[in-house]
């Protein structure tokens, strides 16, 4: 936790209770049904709840904003996000059903009433959102073409709608067709860790109707 607490330091006692629980469930699920490396168990907070949260340091959603999170996993980032934006409405997605029972029974453990999690594949959501958000879950084209026609076009944040993306490594070919349309953050300027030195958030704009 002391990692959370240091770059977070206007937590609610609700959110820093809830944010303590996550290891003691993840440790309990994970046992079960492994959604995490064992590796990265050890250092949840580092690479999965502050990795996560990169993206409220860029946007601070605005109440009544909604986001999708395709390939959730284990829930990551929508559970650390749901969290922190407790009237944020989010959607965590995965095709792998026993992830998303995770999911599911993690944010019912933390009373997150803001999450609907759903054993399901992006391309049949119908809903739309001001925001798509994932770790990763495909090469960076192909999760456009996934999402494209997902993202609202009625702006209500400071950052326009559209995709929030963690990615690491060398991408730079993937991201070349959307110059244009990208913001690219480096997260070693938001966190101190080496974890963090080759990894990236990347906001793109999406405009429809």
């Amino acid at each position: 936790m002391e990692i959370l607490t240091k770059y977070f330091t206007d937590l609610t006692d609700q959110q820093l209770n809830q944010f303590a629980r996550l290891s003691s469930l993840y440790e309990e699920w994970n046992s079960k049904i492994n959604v995490i490396s064992r590796k990265d168990i050890e250092q949840l907070y580092e690479r999965h709840v502050v990795h996560s949260l990169a993206i409220a340091k860029i946007i601070r959603f605005k109440p009544g904003t909604t986001v999708l999170d395709v390939g959730t996993g284990g829930g990551f980032p929508g559970i650390p996000l749901a969290i922190l934006f407790p009237e944020t409405q989010f959607m965590l997605i995965d095709s792998i059903g026993k992830k998303i029972r995770v999911v599911s029974e993690v944010a019912s453990a933390l009373n997150l009433t803001n999450v609907h999690a759903e054993h399901i594949r992006v391309e049949d959501v119908k809903q739309k959102f001001d925001f798509v958000v994932s770790r990763a879950v495909t090469a960076f084209p192909r999760f456009v073409s996934m999402v494209r026609t997902k993202v609202s076009g009625q702006n209500n944040n400071d950052l326009a709608n559209g995709i929030l993306y963690l990615k690491g490594g060398d991408f730079e070919e993937e991201i070349a067709p959307f110059r244009q349309q990208i913001q690219v953050y480096e997260l070693c300027n938001l966190f101190q860790e080496e974890f963090f030195e080759t990894k990236r958030l990347i906001h793109m704009t999406l405009k429809n109707k």
